[in-house]
């Protein structure tokens, strides 16, 4: 049912905002050099790296660090990346992710390939063996506030009450934190 629900739903939210996407898209093409999209190497389900597309945010040839390690984003970041990432419009292209079937909805946040700290814990929990999601529990109780124990604590605590009401009670609470821009630090 799952599943079901993620394509679904994706599919839905890909027509709906097609031309949100399309503006988004020119936006970044205008305001800096590079290409529109970013591909981010994410540690998926069972540990299999994937492609995770984002609008680009930051300037071309950027290190690559865990958002909440960016010390100087006014820097990094392109004319309209930091609302972009205030917004959380710069994660609308993981639609695709979620009809390919690389990510969920909801599920702990994919972590960087070399967040070896967040990949090692989660192993040890068995919260790898999760489709990782857009969303999360982690991401609706602290997002960037959170230290990487205390991530893994709430993808565990998702791990062991995951339901699809649960998955719907995430996502409210997501769309309620993307309003009010809660606990995003870039």
């Amino acid at each position: 049912m799952k599943r079901f629900f993620d394509f679904f739903s994706a599919a839905c939210l890909c027509l709906l905002l097609i031309i949100p996407m399309i503006f988004i898209a020119i936006s970044v093409r205008i305001s800096s050099k590079g290409p529109i999209l970013y591909w981010s190497d994410r540690v998926g389900q069972n540990n299999v790296i994937f492609k995770m597309p984002k609008f680009r945010s930051m300037w071309i040839n950027t290190s690559v660090v865990a958002s909440h390690l960016i010390k100087d984003q006014h820097n990094i970041l392109t004319p309209i990346g930091g609302l972009l990432r205030k917004t959380s419009l710069d994660e609308l292209p993981q639609l695709f992710s979620v009809l390919k079937g690389d990510m969920s909805f909801v599920g702990p946040r994919p972590a960087l390939f070399n967040q070896d700290d967040l990949i090692t814990l989660r192993k040890v929990r068995g919260i790898d063996r999760l489709l990782p999601g857009i969303t999360g529990w982690a991401q609706v109780n602290g997002r960037d506030d959170l230290s990487i124990p205390e991530k893994v604590l709430m993808d565990e605590e998702y791990m062991m009450r995951k339901s699809f009401w649960f998955d719907i009670k995430i996502l409210f609470m997501t769309l309620v934190k993307v309003l009010k821009r809660d606990n995003i630090m870039h």
